[in-house]
């Protein structure tokens, strides 16, 4: 099982940077505008997928800042938010290539953000959600930029798996 989380790993941080090169192209009155997605805009939906990065890496590890609410905004800066996004890409790669089958079939313990009751988990489950998450608002950063008329990036695994394959990716 590890090789398929550290693939997702990889993916994640692949379908990052195709979604940040995207949205480096887009005007900061583009970039900001409420184009109807559940974190309203590129902006919001960007640091939305940071802020619930952190939160989860907080639950697997234990380690880092983590923010308490859905919608924070870590950075207003573009450029700000993609080197942090770049980093944290390497720290969730770097921790995924760590696990062990042992403490895959492990479990975890964690608040959510909205309540204080403690849930426990198996964490492949929990994993299997957050790439899942992951992927959920990265189409909605692909669906602001085709609502632009804005060419969006390819972010199917297939895709990413084809250029590993290749020794592209």
């Amino acid at each position: 099982m590890k090789d398929h989380y550290t693939m997702l790993a990889g993916y994640n941080a692949w379908a990052n940077r195709r979604v940040y090169d995207a949205a480096s192209q887009l005007s900061d009155a583009d970039y900001r505008a409420d184009k109807g997605a559940f974190f309203k805009s590129m902006h919001g939906t960007l640091n939305h997928l940071l802020a619930t990065d952190r939160i989860w890496m907080k639950r697997f590890t234990g380690e880092g800042e983590a923010p308490d609410r859905l919608d924070t905004i870590l950075h207003e800066r573009f450029a700000d938010l993609r080197t942090t996004r770049e980093s944290d890409d390497r720290r969730i790669v770097t921790w995924v290539h760590g696990l062990d089958e042992a403490a895959l079939r492990g479990v975890i313990r964690y608040r959510r953000v909205s309540s204080p009751e403690e849930f426990v988990q198996p964490l492949m489950p929990a994993l299997d959600h957050w790439f899942n998450h992951q992927t959920h608002h990265r189409g909605h950063a692909h669906m602001i930029l085709t609502s632009l008329g804005r060419p969006a990036p390819e972010l199917d695994l297939l895709y990413y798996q084809r250029e590993v394959a290749a020794g592209r990716a």
